[in-house]
């Protein structure tokens, strides 16, 4: 594990299927501070016999979230409004650039897919601050809430 490094300290990983920050890097065990803050203590076998995601191997993430539209809203005036409302988020990245676009239907309407790219540090930060720019930005806007709608035609007998 020493030797290899697939992460190092201060790293936010998954392994062993234990997420978290990585504490300590020993001969035998990995220590791991989950995000409840338990302090977690896997042995290296476990921490290489398994898949090893090291969150904190690259220079930026991607934040990716969903907004549902409800029927009659403009998708397009949608996407407009997040993309302004996303370039004002404290320490987006401006390359690659946020992104939105429609991404599937449901009984209620459209959903956009809303992706914006950080540092890996400020992953929630960003990661929260989306959310609320979709809440604001659909309230502004005075966007209706979305339902589904069911029509039931009876025939008669």
């Amino acid at each position: 594990m020493i030797v290899l490094r697939p992460f190092k300290t201060g790293d936010y990983v998954i392994a062993a299927d234990i997420e978290g920050t990585v504490v300590e890097i020993g001969l035998f065990v990995t220590e791991i501070d989950t995000p409840a803050n338990v302090r977690t203590i896997i042995g290296n076998a476990k921490v290489f016999g398994g898949i090893i995601k090291n969150f904190s191997a690259n220079p930026f993430r991607r934040v990716e979230g969903f907004a549902q539209l409800a029927h009659g809203v403009d998708p397009k005036d949608a996407v407009a409004r997040l993309l302004t409302n996303l370039a004002k988020i404290p320490n987006i990245s401006d390359t690659p650039a946020p992104e939105v676009f429609v991404n599937s239907f449901t009984l209620a309407g459209p959903v956009l897919t809303v992706r914006s790219f950080c540092n890996t540090q400020y992953y929630w930060d960003v990661f929260f601050a989306q959310n609320q720019v979709i809440v604001d930005t659909f309230g502004e806007a005075a966007y209706p809430t979305p339902e589904t709608h069911h029509q039931i035609n009876r025939t008669a007998a």
